[in-house]
């Protein structure tokens, strides 16, 4: 039972959130998995894309809004942060076993990697996966049913009556990030091998994937693909739900490059216990494959943010939870408030970074920073730290604020580097009631972490 965020460091504070809620699927997805050694469930390792033991270490200019681009998705300029928050995750593809390299990603949905013969691929110091070279790799076709999946995510030339006409042709597919980056490919099956943090191999047969083979990405020579972990039928932890004792999972993001994260799925990814804080969570539409909670305000100090400006109601749903996204990005007129207020409180010179528009301070020592909490619906505070909210920047020698506007939306993203530190459980089954999408539980406590702890 995933109960614990074990870091070998001692006197953190850490926060446990529990998502729940109820998830219709339209379409069957199958997985045959030899997970039941591992009493249905399992947990793997997730390396920050900073870390001296991931194989992207030495690639600074890191993506920070890998965010889904949807059909009525507004766009937004890329920003870059070179202490990116990204997590990757470790597995082989295919027989004989290819190494895969890709970006937990919970604000998308579908598992993809570029695929040879490319017809635009960027460049990757790790190769490319070549289904031809795979005894394993099973193609989908258009009229499967499968394939109705991404219905709504079709190349750009893609024709409506192209099913009709060619009812044996691949399934075509094209998803689109907010930074810019794509892929398009074919949709398929393949055999996914991972080893656990126990040691055990673990195999995944026939988990739909999206088998690029023309790719954009905003730099090279990195990441390999996404592995969405999104509440959509697509996903991959919907894929292995029936395999792992349900549709649930959990992960702890540790700041600290030097030590790993871990990520649960299945049986064991439960987290529990007594002093949970529960918060609803909204479901934006059936089938959808994000994450939202309802954000009031922030506290800043002894006085409180809103969200909203004076006068105009509270909408629903208004923070999308998405560790594909480092930074936390807020509305810019929520944005103006809460610096405002950290101007306020925090005495010191600070100025507005041009490259991206974050708020920084100047200080040679670590600042006392105010205390700060995000409230949640119902009553909820959630307690930030300072390696959640702040981070030097080497150049210009001062403590930047790690959330940053965003002018074409009106919502917020909650990003991976404000999730580090906390264990966040996510179950995709549970019901709570017929008119909400689920509730967010929290619980914190402090723990003295020994590095002798699993």
């Amino acid at each position: 039972m995933a109960t614990l965020c074990r870091l070998q460091k001692n006197n953190y504070i850490i926060a446990v959130i529990n998502l729940f809620f109820f998830h219709l699927v339209y379409y069957s997805v199958i997985a045959t998995t030899n997970i039941n050694n591992n009493n249905g469930g399992f947990s793997a390792h997730l390396i920050r894309k900073n870390s001296p033991n991931s194989p992207l270490y030495k690639h600074k200019n890191n993506k920070v809004h890998r965010r889904l681009m949807g059909p009525d998705t507004p766009g937004s300029r890329m920003k870059i942060d070179t202490g990116s928050g990204e997590h990757i995750m470790k597995f082989s593809m295919g027989t004989p076993p290819f190494d895969i390299y890709v970006i937990a990603d919970t604000g998308s949905d579908l598992l993809w990697t570029q695929c040879q013969p490319c017809k635009a691929c960027y460049k990757t110091n790790f190769g490319v996966f070549d289904p031809r070279k795979s005894s394993t790799y099973r193609n989908i076709t258009c009229r499967a049913s499968d394939c109705r999946l991404v219905a709504l995510s079709r190349p750009l030339d893609y024709q409506p009556n192209f099913c009709r006409e060619n009812p044996k042709g691949l399934c075509l597919y094209r998803y689109a990030y907010m930074d810019t980056s794509s892929s398009t490919g074919a949709l398929a099956k393949e055999t996914v091998t991972l080893t656990s943090t126990t040691g055990k191999v673990v195999t995944l047969k026939d988990i739909i994937f999206g088998c690029g083979n023309e790719n954009n990405s905003t730099i090279t020579g990195t990441e390999m693909g996404v592995i969405g972990l999104g509440r959509g039928p697509l996903s991959f932890v919907s894929q292995i739900a029936p395999y792992v004792g349900g549709k649930r999972f959990s992960h702890c993001l540790v700041p600290d490059p030097n030590i790993e994260s871990k990520i649960y799925f299945g049986n064991g990814s439960e987290v529990l216990g007594e002093g949970v804080l529960t918060v609803p969570l909204f479901d934006e539409q059936p089938g959808g494959s994000n994450y939202y909670v309802t954000v009031p305000g922030i506290t800043i100090g002894n006085d409180f943010v809103p969200f909203n400006s004076t006068g105009t109601l509270l909408t629903k749903g208004n923070m999308l939870v998405d560790s594909g996204t480092p930074m936390t990005y807020l509305p810019q007129e929520f944005f103006d408030r809460v610096v405002a207020q950290l101007k306020k409180t925090v005495e010191l010179d600070s100025f507005i970074s041009p490259e991206d528009s974050t708020l920084c301070f100047n200080s040679t020592t670590v600042p006392k920073f105010p205390t700060v909490a995000l409230h949640f619906e119902g009553g909820g505070e959630l307690p930030l730290n300072e390696t959640q909210l702040f981070l030097r920047n080497e150049e210009t020698k001062a403590f930047c604020f790690m959330m940053v506007n965003t002018t074409t939306e009106d919502y917020g993203t909650f990003g991976g580097s404000l999730q580090t530190d906390f264990l966040i459980g996510f179950d995709l089954d549970t019901k709570v009631t017929k008119n909400m999408g689920g509730v967010l539980f929290l619980r914190i406590w402090d723990f003295a972490f020994s590095p002798t702890n699993p």
